[in-house]
């Protein structure tokens, strides 16, 4: 009786699967279907056949370059990829009238919190409206003040002084080859996990450890951004649904997110928090449910890792081919410093550095570490150069482009020329680029001075000590898909002592 029942039990156990899976086959091949009639896979112009084709790769390493070049030829400096239901533009006009005068109908859409809803939840960079100003307004008080930065600086300080300088003159002189972006993002998340948490990972000693959670966020953010380069959002909804591949591992990896941010709440709950400055227990004091506070600071940590090390090795790789750019700094620093025995420039005298503020803008109107961005329109509008918008579309403004069009910076854009930025020795921002990268309209990047800061620390800690060499790279960046620029085989590089 109890083999008859087994086998029965056995019997209806394949008789479900079998259903279950044929089910969501044939449900996957109709939404495919209907994914394909509505995106106009069959449209013949240049544009889409080249991006079908993948045709652009024969002639530029990226695809953010191709977008460039298509964003040049045009005459308003914006083009669409009628496969993808996408309008791109590098038209400071339209960029201003989406995140300034209409920034009420370009939300982020349900399309963008969807990808990365497993990963950001409710934080601030994965919603609109209503939540996305209270967590604005919230963030710029706690982010705002004094006291705030002054914390920022001494843990960047601590950081540099105890972790990439023993770092980099561990390797000086060895001809061993270390590779900086690995070093600046181990860097940038032991400062906003210490900012964010009050906790050190200790990514940066000598060992170059592997931490856990460190190793989980990168998982998350890979995987997260791999869903937004599938052909239909249905691919990875399916394997989410069946727990398969990449989503199994992003699932696992976000778990270990969750696990390590409840008990750093809990921590805090047990210990109190009123007295501590990193940005946990400042919202705790505000919020009280446990998974939105681990929305929120996971946001900044993603904002706050990876845009920093990504604008750091892009400037590094910068100087390595302009020495003359390396060498007005270090005079720069020298002039502000005078014969002070001080070993670092104080916040008030990187302050004075001009030409170093005006070299880092530079450096991110070139490579910006966030490349594009998109919106979803919530009704029909015109952009400012009278392309028709219809509701639903996705409109997407591309910073990389944006600091490459020659009506805008000048026959010699691709070139980097920190001088552009100074008028009689003092910093002048350009007014084309008060949107494409830090400063959005409304949504002004947050943090925005801190992470300035944190780049002007280890610009000068490094090169007033060390020389960094690139051997044997002089093409430019290759790219690598992700949620912010990253380096395909990151920056080799070489690290000499410099003579006292």
């Amino acid at each position: 009786m109890d083999s008859e029942l087994s086998l029965w039990f056995y019997s209806m156990t394949s008789a479900f699967f079998f259903v279950f899976f044929t089910f969501t086959l044939l449900f996957s091949l109709f939404s495919l279907l209907v994914f394909v009639l509505r995106s106009k896979l069959w449209c013949k112009c240049e544009i889409c056949e080249a991006y079908l084709t993948s045709s652009w790769a024969k002639e530029f390493d990226n695809l953010c370059d191709w977008y460039t070049h298509l964003l040049k030829r045009s005459a308003t400096g914006t083009i669409h990829i009628h496969v993808l239901g996408n309008i791109i533009t590098a038209n400071p006009g339209n960029v201003e009238h989406m995140l300034k005068t209409r920034f009420e109908i370009y939300p982020k859409g349900k399309t963008f919190s969807t990808l990365l809803g497993d990963l950001l939840g409710r934080g601030i960079f994965n919603v609109d409206g209503d939540s996305w100003k209270f967590q604005r307004k919230m963030a710029s008080l706690e982010l705002g003040g004094v006291s705030v930065r002054a914390h920022a600086f001494d843990i960047v300080q601590s950081e540099i002084q105890s972790r990439l300088l023993p770092l980099l003159s561990s390797v000086s002189g060895k001809e061993q080859v270390l590779d900086l972006q690995d070093v600046f993002r181990r860097f940038s998340f032991d400062n906003i996990c210490k900012f964010s948490f009050g906790l050190d990972p200790g990514c940066l000693e000598l060992s170059l450890p592997v931490s856990e959670f460190a190793e989980a966020f990168d998982l998350a953010s890979k995987f997260s951004a791999q869903r937004g380069l599938a052909c239909s959002s249905l691919i990875w909804k399916v394997k989410r649904l069946l727990n398969l591949g990449t989503e199994k591992q992003l699932k696992e990896a976000i778990k270990i997110l969750d696990e390590f941010a409840q008990q750093m709440i809990n921590q805090r709950r047990q210990n109190g928090f009123s007295e501590r400055n990193d940005l946990l227990s400042r919202f705790m004091g505000t919020i009280n449910e446990d998974k939105y506070l681990r929305d929120i600071v996971v946001s900044f940590l993603l904002a706050g890792r990876d845009t920093v090390a990504s604008g750091l090795t892009s400037f590094f790789w910068l100087l390595t081919q302009h020495p003359e750019v390396e060498s007005a700094i270090l005079d720069e620093l020298e002039r502000v410093m005078g014969s002070s025995d001080e070993q670092f420039a104080s916040f008030n005298q990187m302050r004075e550095m001009n030409y170093l503020h005006a070299a880092l803008y530079e450096s991110l109107r070139l490579f910006p570490p966030v490349q594009f961005d998109s919106k979803f329109a919530e009704e029909d509008d015109i952009l400012v150069d009278g392309t028709f918008v219809s509701k639903g579309t996705r409109v997407t403004y591309h910073p990389y482009a944006m600091g490459r069009m020659e009506q805008v910076w000048g026959s010699d854009c691709l070139q980097f020329k920190p001088h552009r930025w100074l008028k009689n020795g003092r910093y002048m921002p350009h007014d084309s680029y008060k949107f494409p990268v830090f400063q959005a309209g409304k949504r002004v990047c947050l943090g925005k001075e801190i992470a300035v800061m944190e780049m002007k620390c280890v610009v000068l800690a490094v090169i007033k000590r060390f020389k960094i060499l690139v051997p044997g790279l002089t093409q430019p960046p290759r790219f690598a898909p992700g949620l912010t620029a990253t380096l395909r085989g990151g920056l080799p590089v070489l690290v000499q002592e410099r003579e006292a």
